[in-house]
């Protein structure tokens, strides 16, 4: 019988019938490309889906999408992996194993950071902990205070990657817990202001951190028919944020949409579906340091 640690490496492995790798080229010598990979929403789906799945019969899987991002590697090890969230429950792998299975997976597809959903509550605070010491990656969620609950100094506020010279600063939203997550699971969680606290963060990774690049992790879901905050809503309030990575409504971009934000600059919302059934891909290229233009490279459909 395999081990939950012979099975994981085997994730990560293996081959999984990908596509042919796209092949990628600079226009200019003195351009550098950053090439930003993410998920969310992937409820512990390691494998494709049951060809009983009336809709998404043999497609997706975390193990296609490791063999992806490692073949991604051999050509830009420098590529960063993000996740938006909800990365637990959803199969069988989650009820045995708990959240401890998914994130020592991630921890070997070499996530850079991820944020946190609703659904990493389910099994409370305590138990997302213990599953959390597995991980060699961090969890990043700036309006969610866990001051007075086990994650209290676990979950980052913010953090600065530095890749080919070119530093990018990562802050994370969560949605409001409230009507989603029990008491009892969210152990005194605190929800603060999601815009606010962006505002806050952005402005301390451009302007204390001197950050070319700024990254939102959310888990606040793309959009909403009522005044809830949503990506969409929180992009034009924004003033440094660059990127905005989405999740929790399983919403499938065929690309990244555009806004623009107060100072009149491009922000960038994408959100990459649910289930492993896409990978999120976005090219930001830097001239000299400075953020030139991004390239709305087409989200990869898994299976």
């Amino acid at each position: 019988m395999w081990s939950r640690r012979d099975f994981v490496k085997t994730m990560v492995l293996g081959s999984a019938g990908l596509s042919v790798i796209p092949s990628f080229a600079l226009k200019n010598n003195q351009l550098k490309r950053l090439l930003i990979l993410h998920t969310n929403d992937m409820h512990c789906h390691f494998e494709p889906f049951p060809d009983t799945d009336p809709r998404n019969a043999g497609k997706g899987g975390m193990n296609r999408i490791a063999a992806y991002v490692k073949k991604m590697r051999e050509t830009d090890p420098d590529l960063l992996l993000f996740d938006s969230g909800d990365f637990s429950q959803g199969t069988p792998y989650f009820n045995f194993f708990k959240a401890e299975m998914v994130l020592q997976l991630m921890s070997e597809m070499k996530y850079a950071a991820g944020t946190i959903g609703n659904h990493e509550f389910d099994n409370g605070v305590d138990e997302l902990n213990r599953a959390l010491k597995v991980a060699d990656f961090p969890l990043i969620c700036s309006n969610y205070d866990f001051s007075k609950n086990s994650l209290s100094g676990t979950i980052l506020k913010n953090k600065v990657f530095e890749q080919k010279g070119i530093r990018i600063g990562v802050y994370g939203l969560g949605i409001e817990l409230n009507g989603l997550v029990g008491d009892v699971q969210a152990g005194k969680t605190q929800y603060l202001d999601p815009v606010e606290t962006a505002l806050t963060q952005e402005d301390y990774l451009k302007n204390k951190e001197h950050c070319d690049l700024v990254v939102c992790l959310s888990h606040l879901g793309h959009d909403y028919k009522d005044d809830k905050i949503s990506d969409f809503k929180l992009a034009p309030q924004t003033s440094f944020t660059d990127l905005i990575l989405g999740g929790h409504t399983h919403s499938f971009f065929e690309k990244p949409v555009e806004f623009t934000n107060k100072r009149n600059n491009k922000v960038v919302v994408n959100q990459a579906g649910f289930g492993a059934l896409m990978l999120g891909q976005v090219e930001i290229y830097f001239e000299k340091g400075k953020k030139s233009f991004v390239d709305f490279s087409k989200n990869r459909q898994i299976g």
